[in-house]
């Protein structure tokens, strides 16, 4: 096997003839990417045999992987893995536990079924903020309230919005701000806001640490316009 996958065999590239352990790994090393689909042949690790796609060798009965997809040409142990036919590879399972969005056009948890809110084909892009391809990653993805699909973050750098509930970290944020005093100069200072999770605007008391939307009461808030004085101080 490899870093990647715990299989006994090497596939033979069609595009190139060389003989690698998975895909990533001769995709690591060459100039360009392996077609799982059209691969045709494998070496066993044991006896060195050079056969066609199968699950055990011919020659010494080698188990090549507990689990074989004959159209992916994954082998792998048992991680309870299926093939999609809608998504076009194999998924991590099992099965039972998962469902294919058809506007999404990826498989999701069975608990976003009817709670999520679809984004077309939203997995055929790479993560905004890792760059890597989502739809054939081997590393999940999180489904942000957006709608979008994020590897790692705590905001979608595509619409702002928050990945997961802040509720709790907001209220941190309160006592902070409380306990924070601002410089006399700025202690009157109002500013325009505009909140990146309910699109709300509102005119707040200036403060380093954060703002908080007077609609939502989140933090994740941006400044859309110049800084001004209360009428006090004019």
């Amino acid at each position: 096997g490899c870093e990647h996958y715990r299989r006994g065999c090497l596939l033979r590239a069609p595009c190139c003839g060389k003989l690698y352990a998975c895909r990533l790994c001769h995709d690591g090393a060459e100039g360009h990417q392996l077609d799982r689909f059209r691969v045709a042949e494998v070496q066993c690790t044991r006896c060195r045999l050079l056969q066609k796609a199968q699950q055990r060798c011919e020659g010494c009965h080698n188990l090549f992987g507990e689990y074989y997809c004959d159209i992916c040409h994954l082998f792998d142990r048992d991680k309870k893995q299926y093939h999609c036919a809608d998504c076009g590879i194999c998924r991590i399972g099992p099965k039972e536990d998962f469902f294919h969005c058809s506007k999404c056009n990826l498989c999701l948890s069975l608990s976003l079924r009817g709670k999520h809110k679809c984004i077309e084909n939203v997995s055929r892009q790479d993560c905004p903020i890792c760059l890597e391809d989502i739809h054939t990653s081997r590393v999940g993805a999180h489904v942000l309230p957006c709608g979008h699909l994020l590897h790692r973050g705590y905001r979608c750098p595509l619409c702002m919005h928050s990945a997961l509930d802040m509720t709790r970290y907001w209220r941190q944020l309160d006592d902070e701000v409380a306990q924070t005093p601002m410089p006399t100069e700025y202690q009157n200072m109002m500013v325009e806001i505009l909140c990146n999770d309910c699109n709300a605007r509102s005119t707040v008391q200036f403060h380093l640490l954060g703002m908080k939307c007077k609609n939502c009461e989140s933090y994740n808030t941006a400044q859309d316009g110049r800084c001004r004085l209360t009428l006090e101080e004019q």
